[in-house]
């Protein structure tokens, strides 16, 4: 799998389907993949634990009924607090997504609550009991033939550039690159490629308007309100470089997966075919601009 249309993926987050308590209204399952499919995406993530199924079996028959396959999970676990509890709910959402043909695990240092809209402030107790607890789930991924990734993300105790560059130097931890999320915690996507692109394997594609992520990095406005507020755009549309982030990748010799994370939040359930899947659309021909031959790393 080395040509980059062929690795570009799906997420239910792009129409709404998100973890987070209170975020809104999550469309069914079944109509996501379908407009996924009537899209040409081929592969997805799995969405919340149980959002396709609550056994393996289900899943994948869901999956392979609209003629996708599984890409990876998002799994935020509180890694600086983690219970038995915790690890054990880990451990069924892992045991699932490899049975259900998953390559990859997203995990996040979540907050205590599960919400995205407060920071996340570690003691350095916390910070010795966060990185047990990542070597513990990785070994748990291992076990399950999974590539465990560490996904920087808003309202995560891994959010901002200090803590991303702690797991840079204290931790050999793979990343998942989300251009978004690490740009609102105020590093460039550039600079996590530069400083440990070798370590990257998993990609999260965002565009970002840049006065809406400035309004949650200063706390001005929440997380859930500027999604909401238009803070992710199609592809193409938003203030980053995606086409350059893309070539830097690909040169830096990145050969995995750039699953389409267009985060949404919906109010109301949109009409069949509207909504959500008109911003996938835009991205998506974003996307066949650079396989059709922009920058030649990404060819």
């Amino acid at each position: 799998m080395t040509n980059f249309a062929d690795r570009i993926g799906g997420a239910p987050i792009s129409w709404g389907v998100c973890e987070a308590p209170d975020w809104g209204v999550e469309l069914p399952a079944q109509r996501v993949l379908a407009e996924m499919a009537q899209l040409g995406i081929r592969a997805t993530e799995l969405g919340p634990t149980g959002y396709l199924g609550t056994s393996p079996a289900d899943v994948s028959a869901v999956l392979q009924g609209n003629g996708l396959r599984l890409i990876g999970g998002f799994l935020p676990v509180p890694m600086h607090i983690a219970t038995d509890a915790d690890l054990a709910e880990a451990a069924a959402a892992m045991d699932t997504l490899a049975a259900a043909g998953s390559e990859v695990v997203v995990l996040a240092a979540r907050s205590t609550d599960g919400s995205y809209d407060h920071k996340v402030r570690l003691t350095e107790a916390e910070w010795d009991a966060l990185f047990g607890t990542l070597d513990r789930l990785r070994a748990m991924a291992d076990e399950r033939g999974l590539t465990a990734t560490l996904h920087p993300h808003v309202g995560t105790a891994v959010e901002d550039r200090d803590s991303v560059l702690r797991l840079v130097d204290q931790s050999d931890i793979l990343f998942c690159l989300d251009t978004g999320h690490l740009l609102i915690g105020g590093m460039q996507p550039a600079e996590l490629i530069r400083l440990a692109g070798d370590r990257i394997a998993h990609v999260h594609l965002k565009d970002v308007s840049l006065p809406t992520a400035a309004a949650v990095a200063t706390g001005e406005t929440s997380y859930l309100a500027a999604v909401r507020a238009g803070l992710y755009t199609p592809l193409g549309d938003g203030d980053l470089d995606i086409a350059a982030i893309v070539g830097e990748l690909e040169a830096a010799g990145y050969a995995g997966w750039y699953v389409l994370e267009q985060d949404a939040a919906l109010y109301d359930a949109p009409e069949v075919g509207a909504g959500p899947l008109h911003d996938v659309r835009r991205s998506l021909d974003f996307l066949a601009t650079l396989s059709s031959g922009q920058p030649e790393a990404v060819r």
